[in-house]
């Protein structure tokens, strides 16, 4: 299975994926608070995370990022935590998977063709005025590379602000690529590949 890599500037973001032990503690619990906030105004609550329940998941987050080996990553504004959170995933494509974005609601149709660096021309949705109400504003990024699907996917928590950070988001998303151990069984040391 391949696995993600993207070299996000340290200046603007926060790695949650490999983050173990008080590195990133912070960032992880205030963007987790977000996310669990923002779930609970989806369903009618006043949304605000639970403390307790933020800096469990938080603990436990880098364990289960690290169990899906490179196919997650995950990153918070350095600055503001609770303002954006990115998330990268890559999914081995099945028909199950293509049905279930075929039934997709219909403004998930309103994509615009996005270039990334290395995964080509892929496809970017803004929903910065969802009609659920409470429902945050995000951003997603897709790409088909004809065996998994690649998504980049950003929640705000802050819809007056995300206009400010779409463009760090975008150049995040940029960046991301798929790397995969090739073994080379017929040569002696080390086999280079330029890039694509």
């Amino acid at each position: 299975m391949p696995r993600l890599q993207a070299d996000a500037d340290p200046s603007r973001w926060v790695a949650v994926t490999g983050s173990l032990g008080l590195r990133g503690r912070r960032h992880r619990k205030a963007a987790i608070r977000m996310l669990l906030g923002q779930g609970s105004r989806m369903m009618g609550g006043q949304g605000r995370g639970s403390g307790l329940l933020a800096w469990t998941l938080s603990q436990a987050a880098p364990l289960m990022l690290r169990r899906a080996d490179g196919r997650v990553l995950v990153w918070v504004w350095k600055d503001d935590p609770e303002l954006v959170v990115v998330a990268a995933q890559v999914q081995e494509i099945t028909p199950q998977l293509r049905a279930a974005r075929a039934m997709m609601p219909m403004e998930y149709d309103d994509t615009e063709p996005f270039q990334g660096a290395y995964l080509g021309m892929g496809e970017k949705l803004v929903l910065d005025r969802p009609d659920a109400a409470g429902a945050p504003p995000m951003a997603e990024y897709t790409w088909d590379t004809g065996a998994h699907f690649v998504t980049v996917t950003a929640l705000c928590g802050d819809p007056q602000r995300f206009g400010t950070v779409i463009g760090a988001v975008d150049a995040l998303a940029r960046i991301v690529r798929l790397t995969d151990d090739l073994r080379v069984t017929e040569t002696t040391g080390v086999l280079r590949l330029g890039p694509a």
